[in-house]
């Protein structure tokens, strides 16, 4: 049930409490509920999107040109960062599990996750988990990179509508709207025996909790366990540990072209349905054995429209698309912020799009609207635009892992918002090392397509530029990573395999801060796998425990 007041929490008794209503929180609690037990989730703000509760994750960034405005890199509202996703689900790959020189080391394996996949996989509605499958008729006489990679695509994002019947009906799914939390309290064990919540008047409850989840995305869980260690600077490692440290995201961008050799390659890379009808496109990704001899980061390939915002690609449909996503209202309701702002730059010129649309009208209004009817009004929606080229040229997109850097980090400023809890300070760093690697994987890709004879790759920039293309190009927030990280001890994690908080018996953390690496798979579906496994270790815990009295 969802409800926008406080009454009665004082006298709350669920099994567990979590703080945030995002993807992890909900596939949370609805994964807890179906194995029997009951959850409070707080959510900081309502149904709607709110610029008095927006305003509270405001921040100080140290570098505003690589990071992600916060008003696109948080959303504080029912659902949280599915408001933001775009819906593009992968679960990390085996060689992100694996040591590998300058990496941090995770407390579980692949194996330990992969029972809990199909549940996340349905809670984000993706379908089936199935992520290589080959092309056919077509094989390659080089194995050093594949094309049988497959991520697939959430039909329905926003998880709190896709769950919503559950969500609003469930009297033991107890979601309190326009609560706040902003402390809480240890009794002298130190275990967490309450939270500290404020609605928006400004009335402040105490609500007791058996066990407590934080799920409140990377950035805003890390600003509340930091918040926690200032009053209490033993916790997490104290003050030089780990909390806040190798904040990662991912590097993104397109510094190159790719041509297909073929119409079966050039058609193969496009949106495509699977036997269930949920969507999935294909990539190229390099092998563990050329990542491990070239000293590569995990990255994936794939091939794009060409940038929407540059007339010059002479295309109606684009053209646009570019026009309506530029209309501000318009924009910001057809697309997540953080997605618009790539595609529609400020300060580019208009009547070169509106002459591309004038030359062919009809074909791009007819376009257009199939585009829209498949992504906004059919059952299940269709990612993305993708339009196909008849010289088959492409721009080439990479999504590569950043490496993990203590410096890269986030702090408490001296500020405090309206409900008196610091403001953050983010001092998101990248590394030139980072941008090397991504450049080897291009030349060592261009080589490759070369000798397969599937195409051709051309920079857009003269080859010693290039490294400096992938520093320019350098920047994130969306994926707020590493900085509660998992570990075997203290000294090395905040949070051990069961996303426990190494300081507290009945502390856990769920979301995309407790990833030690950020491998080269956007971090939603991992976190949501992660917080399935962590209901199942609290039910069985909880089982464990009453044995325990029964037999006492």
């Amino acid at each position: 049930m969802i409800i926008d007041h406080c009454e009665g929490l004082e006298q709350s008794r669920h099994d567990v409490c979590i703080i945030g209503s995002g993807p992890a929180g909900l596939s949370l609690a609805l994964e807890l509920r179906r194995l029997g037990l009951s959850a409070l989730v707080l959510e900081s703000g309502g149904l709607q999107a709110e610029r008095p509760i927006q305003d509270l994750s405001g921040a100080e960034l140290a570098d505003p040109a690589r990071h992600d405005d916060m008003t696109i890199a948080v959303a504080r509202r029912f659902g949280g960062t599915s408001n933001l996703w775009g819906g593009r689900c992968l679960p990390f790959d085996p060689v992100d599990f694996r040591p590998r020189p300058g990496m941090p080391d995770w407390p579980i394996t692949l194996a330990d996750l992969a029972p809990f996949l199909p549940t996340a996989c349905r809670v984000v509605s993706c379908g089936e988990p199935v992520f290589e499958a080959p092309l056919p008729g077509i094989r390659a006489n080089d194995d050093a990179f594949t094309f049988e990679s497959l991520e697939r695509w959430s039909g329905r994002p926003r998880v709190q509508v896709s769950h919503a019947d559950t969500l609003a009906a469930d009297p033991d799914i107890d979601i309190r709207l326009h609560a706040t939390v902003v402390d809480v309290l240890f009794d002298e064990g130190g275990a967490a025996r309450a939270v500290v919540v404020v609605r928006p008047s400004g009335e402040r409850r105490t609500v007791p909790v058996t066990r407590l989840v934080v799920a409140a995305g990377g950035l805003e869980t890390t600003r509340l366990l930091l918040s926690l260690q200032r009053r209490r600077p033993q916790m997490f490692g104290g003050p030089d540990g780990p909390l806040g440290r190798h904040y990662m995201g991912h590097v993104i961008g397109e510094i190159a072209d790719i041509t297909f050799a073929s119409e079966a390659l050039d058609t193969a890379f496009a949106f495509a349905r699977d036997d269930q009808g949920w969507y999935v496109r294909r990539r190229f990704v390099p092998s563990p054995a050329l990542q491990a001899e070239h000293n590569l980061l995990n990255v994936a390939f794939w091939p794009v429209i060409p940038r929407m915002a540059d007339a010059g690609h002479g295309n109606a449909l684009l053209s646009l698309a570019f026009l309506v996503l530029s209309f501000d209202p318009v924009g910001r309701a057809l697309l997540p912020e953080a997605l618009r702002v790539r595609h529609v730059p400020k300060a580019v010129a208009r009547w070169p799009h509106l002459r591309n649309v004038g030359r062919d009208l009809p074909a791009a209004v007819v376009a257009g609207a199939r585009v829209v009817w498949q992504r906004y009004g059919a059952a299940t929606r269709l990612p993305g635009l993708f339009v196909r080229n008849p010289g088959w040229r492409y721009g080439l997109s990479y999504h590569s892992e950043q490496s993990p850097w203590a410096e890269s980090r986030v702090r408490l400023d001296d500020r405090i918002d309206a409900t008196g809890l610091p403001r953050l300070h983010i001092d998101y760093r990248v590394h030139e090392n980072d941008a090397r690697a991504v450049v080897r994987a291009h030349d060592l890709f261009a080589g490759w397509l070369a000798r397969t004879g599937f195409g051709r790759l051309d920079y857009r920039q003269p080859a010693e530029q290039n490294v400096e293309a992938v520093m320019r190009l350098f920047g994130h927030g969306t994926h707020q990573i590493g900085t509660a990280r998992m570990a075997d001890t203290p000294e090395r994690g905040v949070v051990d395999r069961n996303l426990r908080v190494f300081d507290t018996p009945n502390l856990y953390v769920a979301s995309a801060a407790v990833l030690p690496r950020s491998g080269q798979a956007s971090p939603t579906l991992t976190v949501v796998t992660l917080a399935t496994r962590l209901a199942h270790h609290i039910a069985a815990e909880k089982a464990r425990l009453g044995a325990l009295r029964s037999a006492a």
